[in-house]
C-alpha cells in the first residue's frame, strides 16, 4: 500500500526543512520512538572547579523543541520503547538467573524453578490440542482467529472470567504469602522464624491468552536470610521448593461477595486453574529449561498486553465506541462488555475503566527487591553512560576520572516544560523508517556477534 498524499507532503515538507538533519539525530536518539515526548528549556553544566560550563537551549532545535523518548512498554503503541524495555526485562531477569547488575553469579547455584499459574476454565474454546482435533471437530491452524474463542458464547462464564482478571493481582499476592508459609513448614520451621533461615525471591510477568484470561509466568528462587548475596540452608532444593508451589496454589481462594441488587445472588470464589506448570531451570547447556530461554521468553510478554486478544490498547469511555470497531472479536467484545454489566455491582473494581485490559488492573512485570537489580537502575546506568558520552564530545572533564575521585564538581541548571507529544503524519512515516533501519542494525551486529566462536546466539527477542 502507497504513502497517502498528505503524508508524503507532509514528509516532503519535514525533509526540506533547514533542521532536518538535527531532526534525523533527534528522532535516533530516540531510537525512532513513534510517540515522544516534546519539551521547551534549557540547562547549563557547570564544572565547579575550573569554571567551564556548557549550555543548551531548544530555542536552537527544530521547532524549538527536544524530543525524548516516550517510554511506553507496549508494542502496539511504540515499536521501539517497547524493544527496549523488553532488552531491560531481559538484563533483569538475566541477573536473577546468572548474576550480574550487583547479583552474585553464585544465583546459579541456587533451587530455582520456571512455574506459570493459569486461570481455570470458563466454559469450553477453540484450541490445538497435542493429539487429535478441537472439540469443534476442526484442525486449527496456528492463525486461526477461531482459536481461544467460546465453542457456546450463550453458555461461556463472561463475568467469571473477567472477575478473575480483575482479582488476578490478589491471587498472587496470597499465593505468594502461601508459598513462603509452606516453604517454611516443609523445612519444619515457623513463619516467624524462616526470615532468618531463608527467603523465596521471584520476578514475574502475565500473559494473555487467547481466550483473554491472563496468566503469569515465575522465576522464583530460595536464597540465604539476606537475599542472592547469602547461602541459602542446606534443606532448600528444587524438589521443596516445587511440592511448596503445588501446595501454596491450590490454597489461594479470592471471594468475590454476592451482590442480590444486581442479581448475583451467590459469592464468586476464585482460584487458580489446574494448568499448572513448574519446571526447574539449569544452566545454558543443562537439560533443563536453560537461563537463557526463560529470560528471553519473559522478556517478550513485558511488552505485550490483551492485544492478543484483539481488544484495543487503550482505555474505552463508554460501551458506544466499540461500534467505531467491527473487526473487534465477538469473544473480545463480549469479554469488555462483561466488565461495564458488572462495574456497577462491584464499582470499587473498576471494571469499566479497566475492561480495555478485559478487567485485568495488575502490573505486567514485578519481581522482589531481592531477585535481582531493577528497572530504574538500568535506565540511570544508561542515562550515565549517556551523559558521559556528551561531556566527552563537549570537551567537559570526565566526573568518574580519577583527578575527581570523591569530589562532585558538577553542576546542573535546568528547566523544562512539557511541549506536546507524537509526531506530525509525514514525521511518522520518516520516524519509522528510522525505526526499522536501527532495528536492522541492531539485528546484523546480533548475528555477527552469534556466530563468534564460543558464544550463543539468540537474546531476548524473537
Amino acid at each position: 500500500m502507497g504513502t497517502d498524499p498528505i503524508t508524503l507532503a507532509d514528509a516532503l515538507r519535514v525533509v526540506n526543512n533547514p533542521g532536518f538533519e538535527r531532526w534525523q539525530e533527534q528522532v535516533r536518539r530516540t531510537g525512532g520512538c513513534a510517540q515522544p515526548i516534546h519539551l521547551c528549556g534549557y540547562s547549563r553544566t557547570v564544572d565547579t572547579r575550573t569554571g567551564e560550563f556548557f549550555e543548551y537551549s531548544t530555542s536552537s532545535e527544530p521547532g524549538g523543541r527536544l524530543r525524548i523518548a516516550c517510554g511506553n512498554r507496549r508494542a502496539s503503541r511504540c515499536p521501539s520503547c517497547a524493544w527496549m524495555y523488553a532488552g531491560d526485562t531481559y538484563q533483569l531477569i538475566m541477573a536473577g538467573l546468572v548474576g550480574g547488575k550487583g547479583v552474585p553469579a553464585s544465583v546459579t547455584d541456587r533451587p530455582r524453578v520456571f512455574a506459570t499459574l493459569t486461570a481455570p476454565s470458563f466454559g469450553p474454546v477453540h484450541n490445538r490440542p497435542t493429539a487429535g482435533h478441537c472439540r469443534c471437530g476442526a484442525q486449527h491452524g496456528e492463525d486461526d482467529p477461531r482459536l481461544g474463542t467460546a465453542l457456546d458464547p450463550e453458555r461461556y462464564n463472561y463475568a467469571g472470567a473477567v472477575l478473575w482478571n480483575n482479582h488476578a493481582g490478589a491471587l498472587w499476592q496470597r499465593f505468594t504469602i502461601y508459598l513462603r508459609r509452606e516453604v517454611a513448614r516443609r523445612a519444619g520451621l515457623t513463619q516467624a522464624e524462616f526470615s532468618d533461615h531463608a527467603r523465596v525471591s521471584f520476578g514475574k510477568v502475565a500473559e494473555f491468552q487467547k481466550r483473554g484470561a491472563v496468566h503469569f509466568h515465575a522465576i522464583i528462587r530460595i536464597d540465604g536470610p539476606t537475599g542472592p548475596d547469602s547461602e541459602p540452608p542446606a534443606w532448600a532444593s528444587v524438589a521443596l521448593l516445587e511440592c511448596a508451589i503445588r501446595a501454596a496454589a491450590a490454597r489461594v481462594c479470592v471471594v468475590v461477595p454476592a451482590n442480590d441488587e444486581y442479581g448475583f445472588i451467590n459469592d464468586w470464589e476464585l482460584r487458580w486453574g489446574t494448568q499448572l506448570d513448574v519446571q526447574p531451570i539449569g544452566a545454558l547447556d543443562g537439560d533443563d529449561v536453560s537461563e537463557q530461554a526463560v529470560g528471553a521468553y519473559v522478556a517478550k510478554y513485558a511488552t505485550k498486553a490483551a492485544e492478543t486478544t484483539g481488544t484495543l490498547d487503550r482505555r474505552i469511555g463508554e460501551l458506544a465506541e466499540l461500534d467505531g470497531h467491527p473487526g473487534l472479536p465477538d469473544h473480545t467484545r463480549r469479554l469488555i462488555e462483561a466488565c461495564w454489566a458488572l462495574d456497577a455491582a462491584y464499582p470499587e473494581r473498576l471494571l469499566a475503566h479497566w475492561s480495555h485490559m478485559l478487567g485485568f488492573r495488575g502490573h505486567f512485570s514485578t519481581k522482589t527487591p531481592q531477585y535481582s537489580t531493577t528497572l530504574g537502575a538500568l535506565r540511570g546506568a544508561r542515562a550515565d553512560w549517556r551523559a558521559r558520552q556528551e561531556r566527552h564530545e563537549r570537551g567537559l572533564a570526565d566526573p568518574d576520572s580519577e583527578d575527581d575521585v570523591g569530589e562532585d564538581t558538577t553542576l546542573v541548571l535546568a528547566h523544562w516544560e512539557y511541549a506536546g507529544q507524537g509526531h506530525t503524519p509525514g514525521e511518522s512515516w520518516l520516524a519509522a523508517s528510522i525505526a526499522r533501519d536501527l532495528k536492522l542494525n541492531r539485528d546484523a551486529a546480533r548475528e555477527a556477534l552469534a556466530d563468534l566462536p564460543g558464544l550463543e546466539g539468540g537474546g531476548w527477542d524473537e
